[in-house]
């Protein structure tokens, strides 16, 4: 059983299908790192597609997300948990950082094996995300 700490989650009774809106969110944002030619890009939208898909994750258990300081961390802890992958974690957490280094320190540059390497990995969790939810995959 995966505790939710009341500091940063809200139980709460979701539209039918809000899940699925909030998922469909993440495929869009993830989509949007696939076609761009621009490492930055697909970099943040990848970054994005993470934190939405464990947004999805949550709702799915009956959670809301508290928007507050250091939710995203909180974020890629229960993703991690709810997933049973470590790595969500750790790698979700060097991604935060390269994304907040660039948003408060002025920009960092991202290559292009960096944003692909990260891509990919992600496209991973998404395929875990789908047998977690669906029992087996769906888009990927």
């Amino acid at each position: 059983m995966i505790s939710f700490d009341p500091k940063y989650f809200q139980k709460f009774k979701f539209r039918p299908n809000q899940t699925e809106k909030y998922l469909q969110a993440a495929y869009r944002d993830f989509k949007i790192s696939r076609q761009s030619n621009i490492n930055e890009v697909q970099f943040q939208f990848s970054y994005n597609a993470l934190i939405k898909l464990g947004i999805a994750l949550i709702s799915h258990l009956g959670y809301k997300v508290k928007s507050r300081s250091g939710h995203h961390i909180k974020i890629l802890e229960k993703t991690a948990l709810i997933l049973d992958d470590k790595d969500i974690y750790s790698i979700g957490n060097r991604m935060r950082k390269k994304r907040n280094l660039d948003l408060y320190e002025g920009g960092i540059l991202i290559s292009k094996k960096e944003a692909e390497e990260y891509r990919d990995w992600l496209k991973g969790i998404f395929m875990k995300a789908e047998i977690y939810l669906y029992g087996k995959q769906r888009l990927f």
